[in-house]
């Protein structure tokens, strides 16, 4: 008690107004008013990881100099999306320990580490993107499948709430939304033929207050669309943070790919909602819409990416709510958000398993004969990376792999709680890699072409691309772009770049010794904006020389 008191004083005495500061509602709500915070995992509601400060210019940026970093203890993947609240950082390091940092020199102030129960086994790795706030409560959830409150000042835990059991696949990786108050979690696991869902627990107690199924079950509009009781180990997984749009009270949510991956003649039918956006009203949990992106899905497109929320001016003058989606199959969408609508879309890549998009949206699809290569791979077109829209130049941003395919093995897979069920077995998604559990027994044998990353700037009103960006080898990072026209993002070789957001050329880059795979964040104190990414193991943050 004496070492958390002490701990306390010390960092009431360095940041006094970290006590007074509460995170209301009403400030996330508003968290475009003030850039010098990082407030959500995506930066605010409509998540288009954009800032307004513009002290960091296109004239300036190659003065960018190396003001902290932060070495993280896990040798983990670092995958996480810090938050900024009135000069304070919290962080995650894998697999679930969070940290407070003063965001100005980088000090740490508090460590508070949970340890998953052994039971847990996330498929793709032991990580944690990140926490939510309110108030000054910190959520973070585990890939133990449980759901965390800790307080935002000591550090200590206050309440914890079991979301589902981790002995049957449950996990959760992604970083909280907070709407009201409520904090909403969704669950990864579809590869061990889990029953997806997203759900919401009361922020000050931890009870759940609703839970929305992401596989509807029998009686349930869209249960048809799974063929005998394929359902109940049906995947559909919601690995990732959705968006939220105060004017509807709809949260969107992107939904993973149906189980088994890859047999999809074990689940004949369109199996709703995986491969798709689901709206869901944040007070009830009661879906209002959805759009599929990839019916009875056989190469694990799960369409889990983040929904940018857009208000597009029309050329009548009106306002299109409008909803960016650059999916893992490799095609771009626009949907009206407000009921589902298909608007446009086309590829953003070379793709060979669909010819096009309907009138509908829905896509046209080319059967891929035994062991051909189709393209994308199961990495995607896109994946989990953060894509970013600026309002300054109208273009929607995203992080891509190019000229990469996978040929695709279909067997018969038999559900056993606990295990993976899988269904067959594509190339691993990182030239190299190999999945713990996915390479074992006689479906290991598979080829692969690797391709590269890039940055695609892609106009909404048409879907073309306006430029691109291409890199060495293949990138895992989200993307930041800024008031001043600036794109930071980075690669899986390390570097960090700072592009023209409105050409696409380079203006700055640095080496940074590790994967980037985060999306960067802008904040500042003191009048200093700040730009940070986490590259291996370590937060690198960036700020102009003082004068």
């Amino acid at each position: 008690m004496a070492r958390r008191m002490t701990l306390l004083a010390l960092t009431l005495c360095l940041l006094p107004g970290l006590a007074s500061a509460q995170v209301t509602f009403e400030r996330l709500l508003n968290a475009a008013d003030e850039p010098q915070n990082w407030l959500t995992y995506s930066g605010d509601y409509s998540s288009n990881r954009h800032t307004t400060l513009d002290q960091i210019t296109a004239d300036n940026v190659a003065d960018l100099e190396l003001s902290w970093v932060f070495q993280a203890q896990s040798l983990q993947v670092f995958q996480t999306t810090p938050i900024v609240v009135d000069g304070m950082m919290y962080i995650t390091e894998a697999p679930n320990t969070v940290l407070a940092l003063d965001a100005k020199r980088g000090r740490v102030f508090w460590r508070y580490e949970y340890t998953p129960v052994p039971e847990s086994r996330p498929c793709c790795g032991r990580i944690n993107r990140g926490v939510a706030i309110l108030g000054d409560t910190l959520f973070m959830a585990t890939i133990d499948a449980k759901l965390i409150a800790i307080d935002a000042i000591s550090g200590q835990p206050i309440w914890q709430t079991s979301v589902e059991r981790p002995e049957a696949g449950y996990a959760m990786t992604l970083a909280p939304l907070i709407v009201k108050d409520k904090v909403i979690v969704s669950v990864a696991g579809g590869e061990y033929g889990i029953r997806g869902f997203i759900s919401a627990y009361d922020a000050a107690t931890g009870e759940e207050v609703w839970r929305f199924y992401t596989i509807p079950g029998p009686g349930e509009p869209g249960n048809e669309t799974w063929e005998g009781d394929s359902w109940r180990y049906g995947g559909a997984s919601a690995w990732l943070t959705g968006s939220y749009d105060p004017d509807t009270n709809l949260i969107y949510w992107g939904i993973g790919n149906p189980g088994p991956d890859w047999n999809p003649a074990q689940r004949r039918g369109d199996n709703l909602y995986s491969d798709s956006v689901v709206a869901i009203d944040a007070d009830t949990g009661e879906l209002d819409w959805y759009f599929q992106f990839t019916p009875n899905d056989p190469y694990d497109y799960d369409s889990v990416q983040i929904p940018v929320l857009v208000d597009y001016p029309a050329q009548d003058g009106s306002t299109l709510k409008l909803m960016l989606w650059g999916n893992r199959n490799g095609f771009f969408y626009v949907l009206d958000r407000t009921n589902g609508r298909f608007v446009n879309g086309r590829e953003f890549i070379d793709i060979n398993w669909a010819e096009g998009l309907d009138d509908a949206g829905r896509p046209i699809m080319i059967p891929q004969p035994p062991g051909t290569t189709t393209y994308p791979g199961v990495q995607g077109g896109t994946n989990w990376y953060s894509p970013s829209y600026s309002p300054s130049t109208r273009l929607f941003y995203l992080s891509a792999w190019e000229g990469y395919g996978s040929v695709f093995i279909a067997q018969e897979a038999e559900y056993e709680e606990g295990r993976l069920f899988l269904g067959g077995l594509p190339a691993p998604p990182l030239p190299g890699a190999v999945i713990p559990g996915l390479a074992r027994g006689p479906i290991n044998t598979w080829t692969e072409e690797s391709g590269t990353g890039a940055v695609i700037a892609i106009d909404p009103t048409t879907g073309e691309q306006q430029w691109k960006f291409d890199m060495t080898d293949v990138t895992s990072s989200g993307i930041l772009t800024t008031a001043t026209d600036l794109l930071f993002t980075g690669g899986r070789e390390g570097y960090f770049h700072a592009l023209d957001a409105r050409t696409g050329d380079l203006l700055w880059r640095k080496t940074l010794g590790g994967m980037i795979a985060n999306g960067p964040i802008s904040y500042a104190v003191d009048g200093t904006q700040y730009v940070a990414a986490a590259s291996g193991n370590g937060l690198f943050v960036f700020s102009l020389p003082e004068d």
